[in-house]
C-alpha cells in the first residue's frame, strides 16, 4: 500500500513538472497557427488586389486599343437572383445578381440609324472578357457592329457556383441593348463565342431562339461539366481520357437541339487540348437526328486548339474571316468587309 502511494506520488510530481511545458507548448502552437491564418488571409487579400489591378490595366488597355474607332463603356448590370426562393437566414439571398457588362460602340455610328448587334460571351470558366478580343472587336467595329460583352456569373464578373445561369445573364447584356440603346436593331443581333464562350452562344440560340439571329460557336465546350462522360469518348488522338460523372443536363446543349431555328455555325478543332472533336459529336448527332440545318467544320492541323480563330496567322485568320462572312448574310452591317486583307487591315491598322 505504501508503495502504491509512493508510486502515486510520484506519477503526480511529474505531472506538475510537464504540465506546464504541455501547455506553454500548446499556447504556442495555437499562436503559430492564428499567425498563419492571418498570413494566408493576408496572402489572399493581396492576390485579390492583384487581380483587380491586373483587371483595371486591361480596361484601360482597351480604350487604348479600340479607342480610335470605338467608344468604350463599362456597365453593371442584374441577373437572376443566386435562389428563387427566401432564406431565413440569408434576406439578400433572393436579389439579384450584379455583374459587369463591356458596351462598344462604333464611333462612325449615325444616332438616326440603327446598327447590329453582337453579343460576345467571353471564354474561360473563371475568367473574363480582356483584350485578348480586341483584334476581333476592331473587325467587328470596322463594319460598324455594336459589342455587348458580359461579364455572366462563374467568371470574373460576379457570383460563383451558379450553373446554368451566366446564360441569364448574358440574355440581361442583350436586352439592355436593346432596351437602352435606340441605335440597335432588335432584328440583327448574333451571338458568337469561343470555347465556353462557343458552349455558351449554342445555349443562347437553342434556349432563347426569338432573341437571336445567328450564333457562331468556335470549338465549343460540348457541356462543360459532363466532358468525357461516356468511357468511348476519346482524345483526337484516340487514347481514353479521364471519365467524369455525368451532371446537369440542363447545361448541354445537345439536349436542346430540338430547339435549333436559326442559323448555326459550329467550328471544332483537331488540335484542341481541352475540347475534342470526338465531344462534339453528340451535339452534332443530335441536330442531325432532329433535321437541323447547321453549318460545321472541322479545322486540321491549325494551331491553337481552342483559341484556333484568336491566332494571327494568316491561315487562321482567314478561317475567322470565313465567320465575318456567315454573320454578314443575317445580320446586314453597314460596312461589310470586301476581302481578307480589308479584315487584316481593320484589325491590325495595317495590311
Amino acid at each position: 500500500m505504501i508503495k502504491l502511494i509512493k508510486t502515486s506520488l510520484i506519477a503526480i510530481a511529474l505531472v506538475a513538472l510537464v504540465a506546464p511545458n504541455l501547455q506553454a507548448q500548446n499556447t504556442i502552437e495555437e499562436q503559430l497557427l492564428n499567425e498563419f491564418r492571418a498570413l494566408r488571409r493576408s496572402v489572399e487579400g493581396i492576390s485579390r488586389t492583384f487581380d483587380q489591378v491586373i483587371k483595371r490595366v486591361d480596361d484601360l488597355m482597351w480604350r487604348e486599343m479600340v479607342g480610335d474607332i470605338a467608344h468604350v463603356d463599362k456597365v453593371r448590370l442584374t441577373g437572376p437572383a443566386r435562389v428563387s426562393e427566401p432564406d431565413p437566414n440569408n434576406k439578400f439571398a433572393t436579389n439579384p445578381v450584379q455583374f459587369a457588362s463591356y458596351v462598344i460602340i462604333p464611333r462612325s455610328v449615325d444616332p438616326n440609324k440603327k446598327y447590329p448587334l453582337i453579343v460576345l460571351p467571353h471564354d474561360g470558366a473563371s475568367g473574363g472578357f480582356s483584350t485578348f478580343y480586341a483584334h476581333i472587336v476592331r473587325e467587328l467595329i470596322a463594319q460598324e457592329y455594336i459589342v455587348i460583352a458580359a461579364e455572366y456569373r462563374n467568371g470574373t464578373g460576379g457570383a460563383t457556383n451558379e450553373v446554368g445561369l451566366e446564360n441569364d445573364d448574358i440574355l440581361a447584356s442583350r436586352d439592355h441593348m436593346v432596351d437602352t440603346y435606340p441605335i440597335v436593331d432588335p432584328t440583327r443581333v448574333g451571338i458568337m463565342g469561343w470555347s465556353r464562350g462557343g458552349m455558351l452562344s449554342m445555349m443562347g440560340v437553342l434556349t432563347y431562339a426569338d432573341k437571336y439571329n445567328c450564333a457562331f460557336a468556335g470549338v465549343p465546350v460540348p457541356d462543360p461539366l459532363n466532358q468525357f462522360a461516356s468511357p468511348v469518348v476519346t482524345s483526337n488522338s484516340g487514347a481514353p481520357n479521364q471519365i467524369v460523372p455525368q451532371r446537369n443536363a440542363g447545361r448541354t446543349p445537345s439536349n436542346f437541339a430540338q430547339n435549333l431555328n436559326k442559323p448555326l455555325l459550329i467550328h471544332t478543332n483537331m488540335n484542341g487540348e481541352e475540347v475534342y472533336v470526338k465531344e462534339m459529336q453528340s451535339m452534332v448527332d443530335a441536330l442531325r437526328r432532329h433535321n437541323k440545318t447547321f453549318e460545321y467544320k472541322v479545322l486540321e492541323d491549325f494551331s491553337g486548339g481552342e483559341s484556333t480563330n484568336w491566332i494571327d496567322a494568316g491561315k487562321n485568320t482567314e478561317i475567322r474571316y470565313g465567320i465575318h462572312k456567315f454573320l454578314e448574310k443575317y445580320l446586314n452591317p453597314p460596312k461589310p468587309f470586301k476581302s481578307h486583307a480589308d479584315m487584316r487591315k481593320a484589325a491590325y491598322r495595317f495590311n
